[in-house]
């Protein structure tokens, strides 16, 4: 009996150690995979930013500091920082409040088409934020716009009364991209996943429904509302394309396009864009303690195994509401779209005094192009890998980070957090470096399996710390339940885990095939004309004066893609998961 007493804590220590020792070689794997292709790139910029050869690929390398010293004088710069903050500044002040809003209305309330209108919001989304800058342009442009034009025939107009190219069109242009439209899409999940038990206790106490929203709904809803913060922090040095086009006509610079003009001036000057990198490092530094303190607190917990899910009445607000919701998703899709289109049938677009004014040439040009084929080819398979293998990727990651205490998990928080600093144009330039560089890798250059790299690690800090929110949102006595019945983690994974987020899931499968689709500053330096995307062929289209058609209308068939596949992924999603009847 003694004998039998002291074994009993002996195997249970023997289990743990095993279990721990286990999951340090999990661990360890991880970190050296993904540090490999996280941080190893990042670590190749910084050494490269002392280079300060002539040519930084070609011939031995010339170590200082000159670098360093002519990027932080260099005239603009710290103007083109401030500006960076100042348009990421207006669109989030606005941009917040409006995306809270509207997903506590589509989430908590009985709204009348909730489902739809959030698809719609989704469909803004996967309109690339090339796309629709052209259409605003289209709309807006001082000499050619449609809205210009029009407005310039009436008796009391003259000229112009809009003009896209401006700081303030700059700021409406990024509303108009995914300003707005972001922030709903992932905050609307996280209010559908609250417990309604909690609303009704402050209702039953005599609290409106305002109040209500204020002091209990958007406390609970602290967690995501940090985490969708401090993504977007990121954003600050991510946007290009919106900047770029607005921007540059009118010598107005961002952190982005000031690199973009240093990476293709002649000679580039490379050495220099790294540099500027190092802000963005600062950036994340700031974040990142903020977001780990707000998501190891447990009190933000709102799916436990008492769930209750539950809607509002807005009454004689119903009204109001879906009205304004309606002219938003107008604004942030139809009308770009429709200029598009109807740019896409134009002899010139904007041009109607042209005889004839409307022709399918361009349309028949494009579709019979042999790299517009190619071009449709990759974008599929690329978006297709990306959107099944990044969510479950990016929910393993955030599973080890907030739900185990496996060592090594805070280092592996900080790498993804990092990964994300870099801007996309310098982001693809590390990997090319690193391909080129490292012996066996450079089969990949040029190949889809580079993009596919490429795309999976730029979306990696989204998905994760979205996952993270996620899963802070949901008991640990779910979890537990499964456990004590016998289930295995495999098992309580697919059991529990992917039926709880299976929105979530879906949102980030949508995300990171728009994502894959879209993408161009990334991957612009490792695709070869066998695998250029339809986003990159539309920008060069765009950039070209005598393809302005030809741009449109390949912004729209790549819209028609992601829309495809996004309606039916998201039609399975929405039957998995909470539901609210």
């Amino acid at each position: 009996m003694t004998t039998l007493k002291r074994a009993r804590p002996t195997a249970r220590a023997a289990a743990a150690y095993t279990l721990r020792q286990r999951s340090t070689y999990i661990m360890a794997g991880v970190l050296l995979l993904l540090g490999f292709y996280f941080v190893y790139p990042i670590l190749l910029l910084v050494i490269y930013s002392f280079n300060v050869a002539p040519e930084v690929f070609v011939g031995a390398p010339e170590w200082g500091l000159d670098n360093w010293r002519v990027a932080f004088t260099k005239p603009g710069i710290f103007r083109a920082v401030w500006n960076s903050f100042f348009i990421w500044g207006l669109t989030f002040a606005v941009s917040m409040p409006v995306g809270i809003v509207i997903a506590w209305t589509l989430a908590r309330t009985r709204i009348p088409w909730s489902h739809g209108i959030e698809f719609a919001f989704w469909v803004a989304y996967m309109i690339p934020g090339l796309a629709t800058t052209i259409g605003w342009i289209m709309l807006l442009d001082p000499q050619v716009g449609i809205i210009n034009t029009f407005a310039e025939r009436l008796p009391f107009v003259d000229g112009p009364i809009f003009n896209i190219y401006s700081i303030a069109g700059i700021w409406f242009s990024s509303l108009m991209g995914n300003g707005i439209v972001l922030k709903v899409m992932i905050l609307t999940p996280y209010f559908r996943n609250m417990d309604a038990n909690m609303e009704e206790a402050a209702r039953v106490s005599g609290a409106s429904n305002l109040m209500t929203m204020l002091r209990v709904t958007l406390p609970l809803m602290a967690t995501p509302i940090v985490l969708v913060t401090a993504l977007q922090l990121l954003r600050i040095f991510q946007s290009f394309e919106t900047e770029l086009l607005l921007g540059t006509p009118i010598g107005f610079f961002v952190y982005s396009t000031f690199i973009y003009e240093l990476v293709t001036q002649e000679p580039p000057k490379y050495g220099q864009a790294t540099v500027l990198a190092s802000i963005t490092m600062a950036i994340i530094a700031l974040i990142i303690p903020l977001q780990r303190w707000i998501i190891y607190r447990a009190r933000y917990t709102t799916i436990t195994a008492t769930f209750r899910g539950g809607l509002i009445d807005l009454g004689a607000w119903k009204v109001p509401v879906l009205a304004a919701i309606f002219i938003l998703l107008a604004a942030l899709s139809v009308f770009p779209l429709a200029a598009l289109l109807l740019g896409s049938f134009m002899s010139r677009a904007g041009l109607f005094e042209l005889i004839p004014t409307y022709t399918t040439e361009h349309w028949v040009t494009v579709l019979t192009d042999p790299v517009f084929i190619r071009a449709v080819r990759t974008t599929m398979v690329l978006g297709l890998i990306a959107a099944i293998a990044s969510p479950l990727l990016f929910s393993l990651l955030a599973y080890i980070i907030v739900r185990t205490n496996w060592r090594g998990r805070g280092t592996l928080d900080w790498m993804i957090w990092a990964s994300g600093a870099i801007p996309g144009l310098l982001s693809g330039l590390g990997l090319l470096v690193m391909f080129l560089g490292t012996p066996g890798l450079a089969v990949l250059y040029g190949t889809i399996w580079a993009l596919l790299l490429v795309v999976i690690i730029s979306g990696n800090t989204s998905g994760t710390n979205i996952m993270k929110g996620t899963f802070v949102q949901v008991g640990q006595d779910m979890e537990d339940a499964a456990r004590i019945s016998g289930a295995g983690w495999i098992r309580t994974y697919y059991t529990i885990w992917i039926p709880l987020t299976m929105k979530t899931l879906v949102l980030l499968a949508v995300f990171n095939f728009t994502g894959a689709a879209g993408a161009t500053s990334s991957i612009i330096l490792l695709a070869s004309r066998d695998t250029m995307t339809l986003s990159i062929l539309a920008l060069e289209y765009r950039l070209s004066s005598a393809n302005q058609e030809a741009a449109s209308i390949t912004a729209i068939i790549l819209m028609l893609i992601t829309v495809g596949l996004g309606w039916a992924v998201r039609a399975y999603g929405l039957r998995q998961g909470v539901r609210h009847q």
